[in-house]
């Protein structure tokens, strides 16, 4: 019998230099979550401040790519799971203390809201809908008169939904890159950053296009801050932190990371907004797909950057 010791695990596969575990799903999950909740965030905003008719696209029409945003990340959701019977565990108990308890809970909120919210405009997209069965009919009398208690639900879940999607990373503590507190906010402003970039594709309203750049643009501005200071706090951090921050500061994620996410998605996008305010003529699907493009590649780096980082041993 030969016995041996083993001293280092950093030949184990799937364990160490990476952790090649969370695939496309994951981010494509988060991407299209952080759409939904920024749409839905806007329309539930200016519907309680009254401007639902002044931001007509954006209350009524844009929400209504929410559910099939909210569907389709669900099934890459549900596509990278191990054990797919069993995802009704979440369900079973709540855990105040687990990101994945949050989540759960807030997807089985805010899927239905954006379903019932989508119905009860569904006739700004088709004037001549008609709801054939008197219980439909029924529900939405129920919920356009109620319509104030559901924006204010739509509010504050989608909100949830949205650092959400940065708290799943954040809350991985075998991951330097990801261990940080800075996560959730950016998530949640890329998210309401994508938001406003569909309502601006989709608006024919100019005042309304205006307004949403203008937020776009603020928007942008606090998520390169974040960044920065994001950076900054690995930096002035343990050598693990500084390690997990030189992967977009020289290391294999540099290229990626700055070309696609803060030039392209941001910068870019943020100075032909700029341009459009001041009058000049840009179609306006450039920055509207270079906006969703970055945010698709925010989570798709971090998440693979993530798992390239590790602790010292």
């Amino acid at each position: 019998m030969r016995e041996e010791i083993i001293v280092s695990g950093r030949n184990n596969p799937l364990i160490d230099p990476q952790l090649h575990v969370w695939h496309w799903e994951i981010p494509t999950y988060l991407f299209l979550g952080g759409l939904a909740a920024g749409v839905m965030f806007f329309a539930a905003l200016y519907y309680l401040r009254g401007r639902e008719n002044d931001y007509r696209t954006a209350v009524k029409l844009a929400p209504m790519i929410a559910p099939i945003a909210l569907a389709l990340g669900l099934i890459a959701l549900f596509l990278d799971l191990h054990h797919k019977l069993y995802f009704w565990r979440l369900y079973t108990t709540i855990r105040l203390e687990s990101p994945m308890s949050w989540g759960a809970w807030t997807l089985m909120v805010i899927t239905p809201v954006s379903i019932i919210w989508s119905a009860l405009h569904i006739k700004e997209l088709f004037p001549n809908w008609d709801w054939k069965f008197d219980f439909a009919k029924e529900l939405i009398a129920f919920f356009q008169k109620n319509k104030k208690v559901l924006a204010w639900i739509m509010l504050i879940s989608s909100a949830i939904l949205g650092i959400y999607t940065g708290i799943l990373f954040s809350a991985f503590n075998a991951r330097p890159l990801w261990n940080t507190s800075i996560m959730g906010p950016l998530f949640l402003a890329s998210g309401l950053s994508a938001g406003a970039a569909v309502v601006i594709w989709m608006s024919k309203n100019h005042t309304e296009r205006k307004r949403f750049a203008q937020l776009d643009l603020m928007i942008i501005g606090i998520e390169l801050f974040l960044i920065i200071h994001m950076f900054m706090g690995f930096l002035a951090s343990t050598q693990v932190q500084i390690d997990a921050v030189k992967l977009f500061l020289g290391g294999p994620y540099t290229a990626s990371f700055w070309g696609f996410v803060v030039i392209l998605g941001m910068i870019v996008p943020a100075i032909l907004e700029g341009l459009e305010l001041k009058g000049y003529k840009i179609p306006v699907a450039i920055p509207v797909v270079l906006v969703l493009f970055g945010s698709v590649m925010l989570r798709f780096i971090i998440s693979n950057a993530g798992q390239a980082s590790r602790w010292l041993y």
